[in-house]
């Protein structure tokens, strides 16, 4: 049976979007991450590519739960640019992604409020123009086997349909299976019920 569980939306590549006001520009960068560390390497890149720019505010969420999220306001009023970026993310319930807007001042302050509206509808346009897609969680279970029951094994295997990441047909047969999260204790108990097959360490973790 399977659920909604272990499901997650993010998005697929590069999207920006831009909202000007009172001679101020914000140009906003949506972009698939997965890491901090892919954070931090995109923010470089940024910084490198805008450094003529007031201000460089950002948000971002990884994981499935979305439990490591992070917004920065980048000298801009606290609360007025990351939490607003941030809420957009949060709105489309999204993760696995950063947005970062780069402010160029046009001379005119925007108060507080104007603020929050420039940031908020910059990373709504970048993610607006966003192709959005929905991923499962999957998990991998490797196992050993006699040849002899390899056509036992592959019936499993075409019935349920997992990722194969590794095999290997000897007299003794080892294989590693990547298949969705809510689909494996099926797939698990299917594969326990043939004779000499024993689940072993993932010790293919390169797979």
């Amino acid at each position: 049976m399977i659920n909604n569980d272990d499901t997650y939306k993010t998005i697929v590549a590069l999207s920006e979007g831009t909202y000007s006001e009172k001679r101020s520009k914000f140009i906003a960068l949506a972009v698939p991450v997965t890491t901090v560390d892919d954070v931090k390497k995109y923010l470089t890149e940024c910084q490198k590519k805008y450094f003529d720019a007031r201000h460089l505010c950002y948000a971002y969420k990884l994981g499935v739960d979305g439990l490591v999220f992070r917004a920065n306001d980048n000298g801009e009023p606290s609360g007025t640019a990351g939490k607003p970026i941030l809420g957009q993310i949060n709105s489309l319930n999204l993760t696995d992604v950063l947005v970062v807007v780069v402010r160029y001042f046009g001379g005119i302050k925007l108060g507080t409020s104007g603020l929050i509206v420039a940031y908020r509808t910059a990373a709504s346009e970048a993610l607006a123009n966003a192709q959005i897609i929905e991923k499962t969680v999957d998990e991998t279970i490797s196992f050993r086997f006699e040849y002899l029951f390899l056509n036992e094994v592959m019936k499993v295997v075409k019935e349920l349909s997992p990722e194969t990441l590794f095999q290997e047909f000897d007299m003794d047969c080892i294989m590693k299976l990547r298949i969705r999260k809510s689909l494996m204790p099926v797939l698990k108990n299917r594969l326990e019920k043939i004779e000499t097959l024993h689940l072993i360490p993932d010790v293919y973790k390169k797979c």
